[in-house]
């Protein structure tokens, strides 16, 4: 209980948390922003990380950082490639797994979200990957099944790329632009759960879409 405590202050005070951490840190604060977006999409056992409160939130930190330690361009390049090679290394996994991950011996893979990606992709192709890096938990699980699936090396790193790139240079440069105008700053917790509930309704109306189509079915 008192984990998920913790887990909520976090999400809910990024902003203060990322301030305390540039001011202990310094530029290692790269690389600590480097492993937690590389690992939220380079990890399927990692879903539950911050990714887009995280972009925004760093993005108005640097807007506003004193110490001269946080610079946009060369944050926008490393998150990207951050997010690029967690997805490729995340394919990877799935290449080599395979089927198996949907047999249910991997007790850490949630078939739920195996099987919601799954369709996701049955519906989207090959985009797919590029779309759910805007999607909670699927931006987790998408490049692992596109390995499953064994798609094609060069179209899968084409729209990871797309996505990756578009996905943090949005994020981040919103944070940057918006983060620190005054009813933003004041409410940033709301803010936050703001940004993470719109980026979980498609989920949630795909969610319900499917369980309609089944009741009618």
């Amino acid at each position: 209980m008192e984990l998920l405590r913790d887990f909520v202050d976090l999400v809910l005070h990024l902003d203060h948390h990322l301030l305390a951490l540039l001011a202990q840190y310094g530029t290692w604060l790269y690389g600590i922003l480097f492993l937690v977006i590389f690992a939220e999409t380079g990890l399927v056992v990692t879903p539950f990380l911050p990714g887009d409160s995280l972009l925004f939130a760093v993005g108005a930190l640097t807007a506003v950082d004193t110490t001269g330690t946080l610079h946009l361009p060369l944050l926008l390049l490393l998150l990207m490639a951050a997010a690029v090679l967690g997805n490729t290394v995340n394919y990877h996994v799935g290449r080599r797994i395979g089927q198996a991950a949907f047999s249910g011996r991997y007790r850490f893979f949630r078939q739920e979200y195996l099987l919601q990606t799954q369709a996701y992709f049955e519906r989207h192709g090959g985009l797919a990957v590029a779309l759910s890096r805007y999607l909670p938990i699927l931006r987790t699980f998408a490049p692992f099944v596109a390995g499953i699936g064994r798609m094609r090396w060069w179209r899968f790193q084409a729209f990871n790329v797309l996505g990756g790139v578009s996905w943090v240079g949005i994020m981040t440069v919103a944070g940057y632009l918006f983060g620190n105008l005054g009813p933003v700053k004041q409410n940033f917790g709301l803010v936050t759960i703001g940004i993470i509930l719109v980026s979980l309704l498609p989920i949630a109306y795909v969610t319900w879409r499917d369980r309609r189509e089944a009741r009618r079915g």
